[in-house]
């Protein structure tokens, strides 16, 4: 099959590099072993103002305006406003982002999977289709076999777990809620109108604490009358908390790109990822589209940019997060001191011991 740029994934960062390879000229096939974009939803469903007002699928998927970001490590609330967003409907927002895609040029193939990747840079579906494109955008989450494929893993993972809960009193923040004993992430309440999104993350080694905790946070909730007790829409994940991986390769003559999830995007310490997977999914689509018309320089261009546009941030964070990890290793729980300065909304997170600021 005659095909420049074969995306693997189609999330955000698959769907947008899709559309935007499509749109330089090149010709596109994108692939998701899923049978319907965005399903099951498996994230918390908020992202930041400025990808708001980049995306138009954004609008078309909103849920409600997000004012704030609320944490709770004592009884007294951080309100932070510099944190505001929307809350978004995840299955709408991938199926206009693949919508984009289609109408772009691009062939999009649902409930499709990879079943190889060899050598010689051919890749091989699971309808008995062997391609062999020039580009290969690797946009197939935490666990990419695309990435695998090339050595470039995602070794550094947190696992979360969510519910839907009624809202019985209307809210326009996220709300974050910090423990020593929610290992290596935290707890949110992330409101949908009448509804919210109710969840935990922890490290991948205090996994089995993910049911006791959410039903804990649950339980304190609805005693403070703030949600009802009916869960509705169980859904867990995996999210990389461990920095950039890769997200350039080669195998065989196929180029190699990893955007959004599969390169490490999403953030170490929040583990926000959607706005990064858009970015990069449509940074990675150009310069797919480039290196399938000749220009070889594109896929090092592609990694630089990568690099400048994520890296500081990533690196903070990654490093905030060693140090709050290094408590759990030592054998004790991190104190408040530890919690506030691995957590983006106290000045501690951007300084560094002198008080002087780190680049973010």
């Amino acid at each position: 099959m005659n095909v420049d740029v074969l995306i693997v994934g189609l999330g955000p960062a698959g769907a947008s590099a899709a559309a935007l390879a499509a749109q330089a000229g090149a010709r596109v096939l994108a692939v998701d072993k899923r049978a319907t974009p965005g399903q099951p939803v498996q994230c918390a469903e908020f992202v930041p103002a400025a990808l708001a007002a980049q995306t138009g699928a954004v609008r078309a998927a909103a849920v409600q305006e997000i004012a704030a970001m609320e944490t709770y490590l004592t009884d007294d609330p951080l309100r932070s406003a510099d944190f505001r967003g929307v809350m978004i409907d995840r299955a709408h927002f991938d199926a206009a982002l693949v919508d984009q895609a289609r109408a772009a040029g691009a062939e999009i193939a649902f409930g499709l999977a990879v079943t190889g990747f060899d050598a010689a840079g051919a890749v091989h579906l699971a309808d008995g289709r062997r391609i062999t494109p020039r580009v290969v955008i690797g946009a197939d989450g935490p666990h990419s076999r695309i990435g695998r494929a090339v050595g470039l893993v995602n070794r550094d993972l947190c696992e979360a777990r969510q519910i839907t809960v009624p809202l019985r009193v209307a809210h326009d923040a996220t709300d974050i809620f910090l423990a020593p004993e929610i290992v290596g992430g935290y707890g949110w309440l992330f409101p949908r109108g009448d509804h919210a999104n109710l969840g935990v993350g922890v490290a991948h080694v205090a996994r089995d604490s993910l049911k006791p905790l959410l039903e804990q946070l649950h339980d304190e909730l609805m005693a403070e009358g703030r949600v009802g007790a009916q869960a509705s829409r169980l859904t867990g994940g995996t999210i990389p908390v461990g920095g950039l991986v890769g997200p350039v390769a080669r195998r065989g003559a196929a180029s190699v790109l990893l955007a959004g999830d599969a390169a490490g995007l999403t953030h170490p310490i929040t583990g926000a990822g959607i706005a990064t997977a858009v970015l990069s999914g449509r940074m990675a689509g150009e310069a797919g589209a480039q290196i399938a018309a000749g220009q070889a320089q594109a896929a090092e261009d592609y990694a630089e940019d990568i690099e400048d546009l994520f890296g500081p941030s990533l690196t903070l964070a990654v490093r905030r997060r060693a140090e709050l990890m290094a408590h759990y290793a030592a054998g004790r729980r991190p104190d408040l001191a530890a919690l506030r300065r691995a957590w983006i909304a106290w000045p501690e997170y951007r300084t560094d011991p002198t008080g002087v600021e780190e680049p973010a």
